[in-house]
């Protein structure tokens, strides 16, 4: 009895979202392909009809609701309006958000997997590169007009967010990494000529916090084009190499 009609995309979506879900949580080296298929309540045999190999679907996985219109465009109590005039600060604020920064395993995959990226082949880092530049567009679209160059005051806003995001996860002190996403949102909406955040509760303003802290864009921005060639490389830094 043929399957209906449709059977064979929503399987490969269940795969793809079982994916997303183990790497984003364990990093593509540790995720087994009896792992992703078991999450998806399939068995491993089945993989190969959809997918060549592992290295394949981890393309797939490297999507985002910049690129994809039906994933999940949003995390519990953060939506955003890709149509909306003013989606520059709405991307910002969800990005940067708590929501984000404490479900993993829906994560976007340019803060989850940005080392593992780096470590791909040409077509995890080209899908990659897509879903960055799909979120400069969003972003350059929205922003004032300042007089400040509108693609690259975007990509910086881009690459501070998501760098913001990958040091705030790998710090132990809580406090400190709200701190983190707070300053980082406060630098990223002033440079957008967005609606600007309140001060932080020890008096200190935000922006100024996170002006400290602005060589951890690279950590975003380091796996599409370089601040400086010091960002990439053997000789790395630890803290741009493996935050996570």
């Amino acid at each position: 009895m043929p399957y209906p009609a449709g059977h064979r995309p929503a399987v490969k979506k269940s795969i793809i979202d079982s994916a997303r879900k183990l790497f984003n949580r364990h990093g593509f080296e540790s995720v087994s392909i009896q792992q992703i298929m078991a999450g998806a309540g399939l068995t491993h045999g089945g993989f190969y009809s959809y997918f060549q190999s592992k290295s394949d679907l981890y393309a797939e996985v490297l999507t985002c609701f910049f690129t994809d219109p039906n994933w999940k465009s949003c995390w519990e109590g953060v939506k955003v309006d890709l149509s909306s005039g003013d989606v520059g600060p709405q991307v910002v604020r969800a990005y940067l958000s708590r929501q984000h920064f404490e479900n993993v395993e829906d994560s976007c995959p340019m803060v989850a997997l940005p080392t593992d990226v780096a470590r791909s082949g040409k077509s995890a880092r080209s899908a990659f590169e897509t879903v960055f530049r799909s979120m400069v567009s969003v972003l350059e679209r929205s922003l004032a007009q300042n007089g400040r160059p509108r693609r690259a005051t975007a990509q910086g806003i881009a690459s501070l967010c998501i760098g913001g995001m990958v040091v705030a996860r790998a710090l132990v002190d809580p406090a400190l990494a709200d701190e983190l996403r707070d300053a980082c949102m406060s630098v990223a909406l002033n440079l957008g000529g967005w609606p600007k955040q309140s001060k932080s509760k020890n008096g200190k303003s935000k922006a100024a916090v996170a002006t400290a802290l602005l060589e951890f864009a690279c950590v975003g921005a380091r796996y599409i084009v370089p601040f400086s060639r010091s960002c990439r490389g053997d000789f790395t830094s630890p803290l741009l190499a493996s935050p996570l």
